[in-house]
């Protein structure tokens, strides 16, 4: 496990694009977050948010279900908590890095994906902050205001409907 450590960007960000070709076949939609996406030098982990694609259900079942072959894959690192099957999953690829797959929706990609590439402090301290302040409250990835859900496909709609300018992601650090 890589509890504490650290690896240069370069390497933590090709090991990255490694899983994405390993499970990104089985996505609708997929990103790098966290460190990586913010081009932090040295990083301690690995976020992936991703939309898995579903499948229907075998012959006993028409319920859609998680595409078999991502949950094939990401069981094919080694598990630390979580199911591919949920909303989260740490493993520790073969590299031995730590890989949090955050599984988004298309209804919440934008709040996952702001909230997932961070910083922590920006995510609390800027974002969501900020909704609280405007009366929203995140449950499950999606935005309430009283009583009514919002979708945020897009980071760029949560950015505007939050009335903060767009941040690149390089630039969301709070120090």
């Amino acid at each position: 496990m890589s509890e504490g450590k650290k690896y240069p960007y370069d390497y933590a960000k090709a090991e990255a694009l490694r899983i994405i070709e390993l499970i990104g076949h089985h996505c609708d939609r997929i990103a790098i977050a966290g460190s990586i996406r913010r081009e932090r030098a040295e990083v301690g982990d690995i976020e992936i948010v991703c939309i898995p694609k579903t499948v229907m259900g075998g012959l006993f079942s028409d319920e859609p279900m998680r595409d078999p072959g991502y949950c094939s894959e990401v069981n094919s690192m080694t598990k630390i908590k979580g199911e591919p099957t949920g909303k989260y999953t740490q493993r520790i690829s073969s590299n031995g890095i730590n890989v949090d797959i955050f599984m988004a929706t298309h209804e919440n990609w934008g709040v996952i994906m702001a909230i997932r590439t961070g910083s922590a402090a920006f995510s609390a301290m800027r974002i969501a902050a900020r909704w609280s302040q405007l009366g929203y409250h995140s449950q499950g990835g999606i935005l309430y205001k009283n009583g009514e859900a919002f979708q945020v496909a897009e980071e760029s709609e949560l950015f505007k409907m939050l009335g903060i300018p767009w941040i690149e992601p390089n630039m969301r650090e709070i120090t």
